[in-house]
């Protein structure tokens, strides 16, 4: 099975339509095998949940996300775990341990606001701000 986390400098990336990097790790019988961080190219939000299946993941560990990459995710038959934060390896080892904290209802809501002078999140001038995940 293979394991995908948003990642950057060690921790998961709280945008998943923004993540530069994902680091998959192989896991068996409860137990990483290896674990490699791979470049997005420049893919976002929506072909993100295809670069994921190109590369066989089975499940997501994320930050904030958005309603169509959820969809993407469940059509694609990648199981997702929102609204996770800190360290990466953790969260991985949480999750093979059945007690990854994560937010089933998990949404990025920023999408449709704004910063004030026309200036949304997706602008290039703003992250997430870590207002992504949980409501």
């Amino acid at each position: 099975m293979k394991i995908a986390v948003t990642y950057e400098n060690g921790e998961v990336f709280q945008h998943f339509g923004h993540t530069e990097q994902f680091k998959i790790y192989e896991v068996a019988e409860g137990k990483v095998l290896s674990s490699r961080v791979v470049g997005t190219d420049g893919a976002g939000h929506g072909a993100l949940a295809g670069f994921l299946s190109r590369n066989g993941v089975q499940a997501l560990i994320c930050g904030g996300i958005g309603g169509g990459a959820q969809a993407a995710l469940a059509e694609a038959g990648i199981a997702l775990y929102g609204g996770v934060s800190g360290d990466a390896d953790s969260a991985v080892g949480a999750l093979l341990a059945g007690n990854l904290g994560y937010d089933p209802n998990v949404h990025c809501d920023h999408h449709d606001h704004e910063h004030g002078e026309g200036r949304s999140c997706h602008g290039g001038e703003y992250g997430c701000g870590g207002h992504c995940g949980k409501n």
